[in-house]
């Protein structure tokens, strides 16, 4: 088995790459969340984007069929439900005890 290393820092295969894209990781910093290849010392970015290359990846390929909204939220919901805005509340202000008890 010929393993072609992308990451050398990491020990990424060209292989884990793919399978990664196959995944749905799309660009390189979607790459690095997957597996960290590019976030040592960013040698194999390039090497990344040439293996991503244009159109390999599913979400952009819908993009370009112009049926982007499996990806965009439904406008009818709202984006957070159930919530609320909390205040914060006030930090309490405590006295240091005294280190020295006065003399009475």
């Amino acid at each position: 088995m010929n393993r072609v290393y992308v990451c050398s820092c990491f020990g990424i295969t060209e292989e884990q790459v793919r399978e990664h894209a196959g995944t749905g990781a799309c660009t390189p910093r979607q790459i690095a969340s997957a597996c960290k290849a590019g976030t040592d010392c960013g040698g194999c970015v390039r090497r990344i984007q040439a293996l991503l290359g244009r159109g390999s990846c599913p979400r952009r390929t819908l993009i370009d069929q112009g049926d982007a909204a499996p990806l965009a939220a439904d406008p009818a919901e709202p984006a957070v439900s159930g919530t609320s805005v909390v205040e914060p509340a006030e930090p309490e202000i405590v006295e240091p005890p005294a280190r020295y008890p006065e003399a009475a």
